[in-house]
C-alpha cells in the first residue's frame, strides 16, 4: 500500500504551508508540520492557502525534529536540499516515503544531510538561483513520486463541461 508524507521541519510562511496542505489535500499524502513554526496554525494566510480543502488533510504536529524522528522510527526519508549530490529524478521512492523540507530561510540542519548522502536530493536549478520556493519543491517532490507509482487512487482524466455557443 503507498504511504507518501510531506514533512515540514520549522516552517515559517503560512502561505507556503497552507499551499503545501492543499498538493496533500489534493493528492492523498499526510502532512507532517514540525515546531517551531513561525505562525499560528489558525493563521488566517495559512487557512487562505488551503482554502476549502482543510477537511481532506491528514495532518499530524510535533514539538520538535526529535519527537517527529522518534514517533517515526521505521521511515523511509528522502531530504530536499540545495545541497544535495543527487537529483530527486535519480531515486526510486519506496511505497512508504517521507519527504522532508526544511525551513525556507535555512533548509535542513545540516547533520542530518551530513548523516544521509544517499537519501539527500536535489531540484536542479541554475547556479544563480537560491533555491525553488518552499511550496513550488514539495509540490515537484510529490508528484514526481506520484508519478513512479502510477498515480494510485487520482483521477487521471477529465472531462470538459457540455459547452454551447
Amino acid at each position: 500500500m503507498h504511504e507518501l508524507n510531506i514533512v515540514l521541519i520549522e516552517p515559517e510562511i503560512p502561505q507556503n504551508t497552507g499551499n503545501i496542505a492543499r498538493t496533500c489535500a489534493a493528492t492523498g499524502a499526510r502532512l507532517h508540520l514540525v515546531e517551531p513554526m513561525g505562525f499560528r496554525v489558525d493563521d488566517k494566510k495559512l487557512k487562505r492557502a488551503g482554502l476549502d480543502y482543510w477537511y481532506l488533510l491528514d495532518i499530524t504536529y510535533y514539538a520538535s525534529t526529535a519527537d517527529f524522528f522518534e514517533k517515526n522510527p521505521n521511515g523511509s526519508f528522502y531530504y530536499f536540499s540545495t545541497k544535495a549530490p543527487q537529483t530527486y529524478t535519480d531515486v526510486c521512492y519506496p511505497e512508504q516515503v517521507y519527504l522532508v523540507f526544511g525551513k525556507e530561510t535555512a533548509g535542513l540542519p545540516e547533520d542530518l544531510l551530513y548523516n544521509n548522502p544517499k537519501t539527500t536530493v536535489r531540484i536542479p536549478m541554475i547556479s544563480e538561483a537560491r533555491s525553488l520556493n518552499l511550496s513550488n519543491a514539495a509540490a515537484v517532490g510529490t508528484f514526481e513520486v506520484l508519478r513512479q507509482w502510477n498515480y494510485p487512487d487520482l483521477l487521471g482524466t477529465g472531462q470538459l463541461r457540455t459547452h454551447t455557443w
